[in-house]
């Protein structure tokens, strides 16, 4: 049975869904997967977000120069492998003896296909990422997004897979289906807001966030619809900016982190979801619960934003404050056109799940496999 090697730095409960499932996959298509887990940093310890798997093997992990760098001892692991499986960063010491080093076995990576939130895109440290992407076999990249990022490195497109990355989406699902309107209702009630429209924000509270826009968007929003309410579901280190906003503004609501059930309860009080910065995988959960997702061209958003179809299941806009709130007030008083971005929100729950990403990674390995070695033209 050939073996299959996925190192992950660290392992996320996210990713514990994924892992499970492909496992599985592959024991039917003959193949064994072993799943080598490191340890996080001290600070990405603190997130809480920790998985588990009973037959990972963890793996010593060490950092240097303020966790600037990371060495994790590989090959003692890799003996049998017939393909191993690393995340594209700068910082794995190890990626770059697996690259460099003579070898049996085939080489992938697993990642975005460029730090996406890089200062200085054209810096050393992403010029270096991108001589670094032609040296495997095969690339899993995040979306077509990432594909076309290491496409322009002159990597052939016939050995990258795509894998739509996504999380478990079936239990949000099932409990968005499960929120009545009674609940809506009494929900609405207990935050003071009228029968006007809602825009919610629902992610973590920091600077790629941009809540001043979204707090400036949100007041030329009012002033153009009386009764509309910004409700703001997350939490982070820009809270008191929070705060101190919703303290000021009687038509807004901060209520902390939500999760589960909570979270899309709170999500079926909107009608658009304003997140004019990063966008990443808090995309699903637009889908998911069909609160269209409105955000702008701002050059920080995550490979996930590829699932975002303008005027189809979203809204990007310029990465302009009247453009962007123009677009939300469009989006609000126009019935046709939100309901036509609500189908076209859960056409695409249906399209980005953790079940076809499971199936794109599974057919990706075999391709892989089944390919020759590659070589690098001069």
């Amino acid at each position: 049975m050939s073996e299959v090697v996925i190192v992950q730095r660290r392992l996320t409960h996210y990713r514990v869904p994924l892992f499970e499932a492909l496992r599985g996959l592959l024991a039917e298509r003959g193949l064994k997967l072993r799943l080598l887990i490191g340890q996080g940093t001290s600070t990405e310890s603190k997130k809480l977000d920790g998985g588990e798997l009973s037959w990972a093997e963890k793996i010593p992990t060490r950092y240097l120069m303020g966790d600037k760098l990371c060495w994790q001892p590989m090959p003692r692991y890799l003996s049998n492998s017939a393909l191993v499986i690393v995340t594209q960063e700068n910082k794995l010491l190890q990626n770059h003896w697996l690259m460099l080093a003579p070898r049996r076995f085939k080489l992938a990576f697993w990642g975005h296909g460029a730090n996406l939130q890089s200062s200085d895109p054209d810096g050393l440290k992403e010029r270096f990422k991108r001589w670094t992407t032609n040296r495997v076999d095969w690339w899993f990249a995040y979306t077509q997004m990432s594909a076309d990022l290491v496409g322009r490195t002159g990597f052939p497109a016939e050995r990258v897979t795509v894998l739509n990355n996504a999380v478990d989406t079936s239990e949000l699902l099932r409990q968005r289906q499960s929120v009545t309107p009674a609940e809506t209702a009494a929900l609405r009630e207990s935050l003071g807001f009228g029968a006007g429209p809602v825009g919610v924000y629902v992610g973590s509270l920091y600077a790629d966030k941009r809540l001043d826009f979204l707090f400036a968007s949100a007041e030329r929003i009012r002033s153009a619809i009386p009764e509309f309410r910004l409700l703001i579901v997350g939490d982070g280190p820009e809270r008191d900016k929070v705060q101190s906003w919703c303290a000021a503004h009687s038509w807004g609501r901060w209520v902390g982190s939500r999760f589960g059930r909570e979270k899309v309860a709170h999500l079926s009080l909107a009608q658009v979801m304003l997140n004019p910065g990063l966008v990443g995988l808090g995309i699903l959960d637009s889908f998911v619960c069909g609160v269209p997702m409105m955000t702008t061209d701002c050059n920080l958003h995550s490979p996930e934003i590829a699932y975002l179809h303008n005027k189809v299941n979203g809204v990007m806009t310029a990465d302009d404050l009247d453009a962007f709130a123009g677009a939300a007030v469009g989006v609000l008083t126009n019935e046709n056109l939100r309901e036509r971005l609500l189908q076209g929100c859960l056409v695409s729950a249906r399209t980005y799940t953790v079940e076809n990403m499971t199936s794109n990674f599974a057919d990706g390995i075999v391709r892989c496999l089944d390919a020759p070695r590659y070589r690098k033209k001069s």
